[in-house]
């Protein structure tokens, strides 16, 4: 069975950091593409970050250079350090995962976890 779950969301005041953890079971971790989506109330889920089966990483503009995507395929876990956090990053963070390719769209991955949530206060 696979799962994925997330932890490390919670409250921070703007400006501050979070670091999600997503461990993955019931899969070769390491043959697997990684995402970060998220989905704000009433708004569609995002696109966030995404990690390649090797090194190739992939941001959504809104947090490129403030967000860092990773993976540690020894702990079947993939991360997502989150810096300088908005209130605009409020939002439910999923962790998903799909075979080989990396890819931006939610639509092509296959597993999900449960979300966290994330709160960003002004």
């Amino acid at each position: 069975q696979v799962q994925l779950v997330e932890s490390g969301g919670g409250l921070v005041q703007a400006g501050g950091s979070l670091r999600l953890s997503c461990v993955a079971s019931g899969r070769t971790f390491s043959n697997d593409a990684m995402a970060w989506f998220r989905q704000a109330p009433g708004k569609e889920r995002e696109f966030v970050a995404a990690h390649g089966r090797s090194v190739s990483k992939y941001y959504a503009g809104s947090v490129k250079g403030r967000f860092t995507i990773s993976r540690d395929n020894a702990k079947n876990t993939a991360y997502l350090q989150m810096n300088s956090l908005k209130p605009e990053d409020t939002a439910v963070y999923y962790c998903a995962a799909r075979q080989l390719a990396v890819s931006l769209r939610g639509d092509e991955y296959n597993y999900w976890g449960q979300g966290t949530q994330v709160t960003v206060s002004s």
